[in-house]
């Protein structure tokens, strides 16, 4: 049975992109920045330790390491399974990680459809404003301290 070639195509090119992971430096700043600070909260989860002073060192700034830990803390409570985070040190981006800064970025560029189309089908759809304000909250804190 012959095979649609751009068919085929298109579906090899969706394999071979989700082959290769996402990465951090391709990010929106805020959001590779939160990407950051989730992997040091997990880190600190983990030790058992507070993450809010090394976040704040790191950041630059203890508003955004608030808001950072309440954003992180708003998308925990709210994913439907625990979240993949990669090492600290790594540049590639998990697929939750790559989702979640998809959040982040549709947030700082204040485009809520693309906010919600990023969502969609993660979070039900009357947990998903809590992710949007906490969010705006990163994102505004983050613009202050520029």
């Amino acid at each position: 049975m012959p095979q649609n070639q751009p068919a085929t195509s298109s579906f090899n090119a969706i394999v071979a992109n989700l082959r290769e992971a996402p990465r951090i430096e391709a990010l929106h700043p805020i959001a590779a920045r939160f990407v950051y600070s989730i992997r040091l909260i997990a880190l600190h989860e983990r030790a058992r330790r507070d993450p809010v002073p090394e976040l704040a060192m790191r950041l630059g700034n203890v508003e955004v390491a608030a808001k950072s830990l309440t954003l992180a803390e708003a998308v925990t409570a709210t994913w439907p399974e625990n979240i993949s985070i990669s090492r600290f040190c790594c540049g590639c981006l998990s697929h939750d990680e790559a989702t979640i800064a998809g959040l982040v970025s549709a947030v700082a560029n204040h485009d809520q459809a693309g906010f919600g189309r990023a969502i969609e089908g993660f979070v039900r759809h009357d947990r998903q404003h809590r992710i949007w304000e906490a969010g705006l909250a990163l994102v505004q804190a983050e613009l202050r301290n520029c």
